[in-house]
């Protein structure tokens, strides 16, 4: 009998982690937690519970994680906020500056603008973004 509830564990498993490279690979579309549940061939509620238990987030948690991390990368890249907001599935605006904002702790444009600043200041000073030691090592820097 272990071995039969060890094989359902492992299937019940694969199954949650399919979900979750479901939401993986189209977190920018229009994804219901039912859809989720109907890829991963479970009832909504318990579907739900099985993904809080493996991954300590809901599945509409863990979609508003990957988005908002997506978000970050886009802005990082100098995508203009508007843009970034509907490339990884938010249709509003407002909603997606806000809870970006109650996510990484700064608005979307803030954020944008220190990525910018960021950039400027590694071209303009490149050492200073470069550990002394590692630096030094390399023939960087001077005693």
């Amino acid at each position: 009998m272990p071995e039969e509830e060890e094989y359902q564990n492992v299937y019940l498993y694969r199954r949650i982690v399919q979900a979750k490279l479901f939401i993986d690979k189209h977190y920018a579309g229009s994804i219901e937690v039912d859809n989720i549940a109907d890829e991963a061939y479970f009832s909504k509620f318990h579907f739900i519970r099985l993904f809080k238990k493996i991954y300590g987030k809901t599945p509409h948690q863990y979609l508003t994680s990957v988005r908002i991390e997506k978000a970050m990368e886009l802005l990082q890249a100098n995508k203009p906020v508007s843009e970034v907001c509907y490339l990884v599935g938010f249709e509003s605006l407002s909603s997606f500056s806000g809870l970006f904002k109650r996510i990484v702790g700064k608005a979307p444009s803030a954020y944008l603008r220190e990525q910018q600043q960021r950039k400027k200041q590694i071209s303009q000073t490149p050492l200073k973004f470069v550990p002394g030691c590692f630096a030094y090592q390399n023939g960087w820097l001077e005693e």
